[in-house]
């Protein structure tokens, strides 16, 4: 990302809202850019909810059962991969997880995606954005666990089957479980971030033919990258709500 080059959209975006952003930072004790309160990163994460937003009100204009079209199919076998997913892993009632599970893999890809569009930015190559990501995993995966085994059930869950071990277990699980934080965030992070500056390097280099080849790329690790944020956290989430540890 170049945050020192806003793109257009973080333009009209500063335009609209930016003195509001200003008052309520302010407010809050920061010190924001009086001009540009809102970075690219956080102006892309505007747009790829406001694009999601439009495409669930088509989807849910145009839904039909006599004649479904082709945005509806290719969301159905979305749905039925991420319902299988979590079935496949997590066992019974998987089903449940589905919504946030696809929330997060449809926001992830579209962030990862706005990058090929000239004049935009990929959000997922700001920290901020995977980290915010992974946090939202992180405590839905364990909010499931409480919810599962209750308080100290959980914590015991956390501490291993031997109780004389728990002392041990149960101080290296914490340290593993805020690690997973670590994981999520910086893998997105560092393939998104790494791939848009190769791409912005080689084609500058060598604006013929090459680009294209950077930016089939692009979406394959964009995909790849969304999948992987989805698996992960249907993992921790088995590993959370299982009966054995």
């Amino acid at each position: 990302m170049t945050p020192e080059h806003p793109v257009w959209f973080t333009v009209l975006l500063n335009k609209l809202i930016g003195p509001v952003v200003v008052a309520l930072l302010t407010k809050m004790g920061l010190h924001p850019n009086p001009t540009e309160p809102i970075p690219n990163y956080i102006a892309m994460q505007v747009l790829a909810f406001l694009l999601i937003l439009i495409g669930a009100l088509v989807l849910r204009a145009r839904l039909s059962v006599e004649n479904p079209g082709k945005f509806q199919h290719m969301m159905e076998e979305f749905v039925l991969f991420t319902r299988n997913m979590c079935d496949d892993v997590i066992g019974h009632g998987g089903g449940r997880y589905v919504a946030l599970i696809g929330t997060l893999g449809v926001f992830v890809l579209v962030c990862n995606l706005l990058g090929i569009i000239p004049s935009f930015d990929t959000a997922t190559s700001a920290i901020y954005v995977t980290l915010g990501c992974a946090v939202v995993a992180f405590l839905y995966y364990n909010y499931h666990g409480f919810r599962q085994h209750g308080i100290f059930g959980y914590l015991k869950h956390l501490s291993g089957p031997l109780w004389w071990l728990a002392f041990l277990i149960l101080p290296v699980e914490i340290v593993s479980n805020t690690l997973r934080l670590l994981s999520l965030s910086v893998r997105l992070w560092a393939n998104m971030m790494v791939g848009e500056l190769i791409e912005h390097v080689f084609t500058t280099l060598v604006p013929v033919l090459l680009p294209a080849v950077f930016v089939a790329l692009h979406v394959f690790v964009s995909f790849l990258q969304a999948y992987i944020f989805m698996i992960l956290p249907v993992v921790y989430i088995s590993l959370a709500v299982s009966e054995e540890h």
